[in-house]
């Protein structure tokens, strides 16, 4: 651990360079970090289980996924906001804090509304301790450990993403649905007693949270998921419904108005005027669209319709994951030659994947299966963590900060309402009831729909990017 030992001059406000303080830092955030692509792929494994045993209907267990995403995605910025004026260690050891709450209660819970409500409050603990620990990541080490500390959380957490559908199978078959959220409930206790011996990191007490932002901003999100998913049980035109979908987008205007006018706002939205900034966006949020989806609903496909079970299921997702974990390197050496290249090429690879995944029936095996997960995965591995440093890398050093805030928020807000969008697709389509035929018919659907959007973003990220090479 003696490589990310820090050196140079001590600057005001952070640690003192030390070797066993720098690998608790890096320790609890690693740990704390593997808790969260499990805890999404877990569930995702477990669905059929909490449908099952809590007599959930298909409306209700969407909130199981849906519920931790959105708390996740609206809150992570938010708290980054916090953790800049209120302190990182505190902001980390309040999101370790409610994570673990929330997940033990997901693990004992007792019926539907309880087991919703405890993943919105694991999804806003998770959004306290990422933001607040990459923060405390970037605040320990400097230079070039800086890049060995985050190039080790990025394979944590593609780690993560690749095995969790398999570890989180084992845990099902072995146990039950419950044991995913008990599992991560236990790493995130374990990371409880280490966040009394990190770092004092102070904040920066001039800078002001933009409490108006972040509040409409959750709102906006918060309603729009919920016309989503209660529109096809309710109907569209329900006095509920409406009206979320209503005040959604007066939150949404109020937000861009309020943002807009802050000192300190969330989100810098002047950089959605950048065209290569708004290009890796738009592709990162896409491969979020195309792969999250599949790894959230095609565990229940594979096990209540081709047959299998949870331990085999995530098996075969292996197919869909492990390139996030072996290809990166290979897609910097492309970028090095062409973002272009690299970056429309691996939507293209990807939306080609989904599209052929119509060709998946009750009798398909893994071989079948085979080819269009691997050009799913292939397309989102090459991407993984490049994406992100070559949108950081349109922007001036000093602006990198805000540019990460509103790249990640981009993406998981898309991720978020993607979930949605789909599950109310195969709610829609499949009449309600995920076996079967009407299962296999909802899932081409969604296939080909994806597909298209796959489609759509290659050649607006080929416009946006050959247009700036233009300009130059």
């Amino acid at each position: 651990m003696h490589l990310f030992v820090t050196r140079g001059r001590r600057r005001p406000g952070f640690p003192h360079p030390d070797r066993a303080a720098n690998a608790r830092v890096l320790g609890a955030v690693l740990l704390s970090s593997l808790t969260v692509p499990l805890t999404i792929t877990g569930a995702a494994v477990a669905l059929p289980g909490v449908q099952h045993d809590l007599a959930a209907d298909l409306a209700a267990a969407q909130w199981v996924i849906n519920g931790y995403n959105v708390c996740f995605a609206a809150f992570l910025t938010f708290a980054g906001s916090l953790a800049d004026r209120l302190g990182r260690r505190r902001m980390f050891a309040a999101g370790v804090m409610l994570f673990f709450a929330g997940s033990v209660m997901c693990a004992l819970a007792g019926d539907i509304v309880l087991l919703n409500v405890a993943r919105a409050v694991a999804g806003v603990g998770a959004a306290g301790a990422t933001a607040a620990g990459t923060s405390i990541l970037a605040a320990t080490f400097h230079g070039a450990a800086r890049t060995r500390a985050f190039g080790l959380l990025g394979t944590v957490l593609g780690a993560g993403l690749a095995f969790g559908p398999t570890v989180s199978g084992l845990l099902v078959s072995a146990s039950s649905w419950r044991a995913v959220f008990a599992v991560p409930a236990v790493l995130a206790g374990v990371v409880l007693p280490l966040c009394a011996l990190l770092p004092r990191l102070r904040g920066d007490a001039g800078r002001r949270v933009d409490r108006a932002g972040g509040a409409l901003f959750t709102a906006a999100l918060v309603l729009l998921i919920f016309v989503l998913v209660e529109a096809p049980v309710l109907g569209l035109t329900a006095p509920a419904v409406l009206g979320a979908l209503l005040a959604a987008l007066a939150c949404g205007a109020g937000f861009v108005v309020v943002e807009r006018r802050a000192a300190d706002p969330m989100f810098d939205l002047g950089l959605l005027a950048n065209r290569p900034f708004l290009a890796f966006a738009l592709a990162a949020g896409t491969m979020m669209v195309l792969i999250v989806p599949l790894l959230v609903y095609l565990p229940s496909y594979l096990i209540t319709v081709i047959g299998l079970d949870a331990g085999q299921a995530g098996a075969w997702l292996l197919m869909l994951t492990v390139p996030s974990v072996v290809l990166p390197a290979l897609g910097t050496m492309i970028a090095r030659r062409s973002q272009l290249l690299l970056v429309a090429g691996s939507v293209a690879l990807s939306g080609t994947g989904v599209t052929l995944l119509v060709t998946v029936g009750a009798g398909s095996t893994a071989w079948q299966l085979g080819l269009p997960l691997l050009l799913v995965g292939t397309g989102v591995g090459l991407t993984t963590g490049v994406i992100d440093g070559l949108a950081v890398s349109t922007v001036r050093p000093e602006q990198a900060g805000a540019t990460a805030g509103l790249f990640n928020t981009v993406r998981l807000t898309t991720e978020t309402v993607a979930l949605a969008v789909v599950g109310t697709m195969l709610a829609v389509i499949s009449g309600g009831h995920l076996d079967g035929a009407g299962f296999t018919r909802a899932l081409h659907a969604v296939c080909l729909a994806l597909g298209a959007t796959a489609a759509l973003v290659t050649g607006g990220v080929v416009l946006l990017l050959r247009g700036q090479r233009r300009t130059r």
